[in-house]
């Protein structure tokens, strides 16, 4: 019994490392339900190369972490979401708060009934709130743009 324990231990620690280095957005883009269970299925021989949100720092560690070798992003889990940013049309929002309650890292400021906006240094692309937005007033922008980000909150095009 003791064996079986101690066995459950130094897995339930090895679990609770890797999932230390993932960066905790539950974006479920890897085609698992969130950072843990991804750990979980990495300490079972999962490649470390499908989290879009942690990028290549992440994926350096991950195989680091786990004495493989570093594989860039798998391009079927999404391109590297630092290099895109969530952008409201700010004018067409009505504020139905359903982007704030999609939104794994509280990058969406607002209040209900009124115009929400995105904190662009919060965001990390995953478009967890595109979808659920009733009036399709959310897009996913190149980050390296801001002038143009600020363009399409206006409502305009770059």
């Amino acid at each position: 019994m003791f064996k079986v324990f101690a066995m459950q231990s130094k897995q339930e620690a090895a679990i609770e490392e890797i999932n230390a280095l993932l960066p905790q957005t539950q974006c479920g883009q890897c085609g698992y339900l969130g950072c843990r269970p991804y750990a979980e299925a990495m300490l079972n021989g999962e490649l470390t190369n499908l989290c879009p949100p942690g990028g290549e720092i992440t994926g350096r560690r991950l195989a680091r972490l786990l004495n493989e070798n570093y594989l860039p992003l798998n391009p079927a889990h999404a391109t590297a979401l630092s290099l895109s940013v969530a952008v409201i049309r700010e004018a067409e929002c009505i504020g139905c708060t359903k982007c704030i309650q999609a939104c794994p890292t509280d990058a969406i400021m607002g209040a209900s009934k009124r115009m929400h906006s995105i904190i662009e240094s919060e965001c990390n692309g995953c478009d967890l709130c595109i979808e659920p937005c009733p009036v399709d007033c959310i897009e996913l922008a190149p980050r390296i743009d801001q002038d143009a980000n600020k363009m399409r909150k206006l409502g305009g095009r770059p």
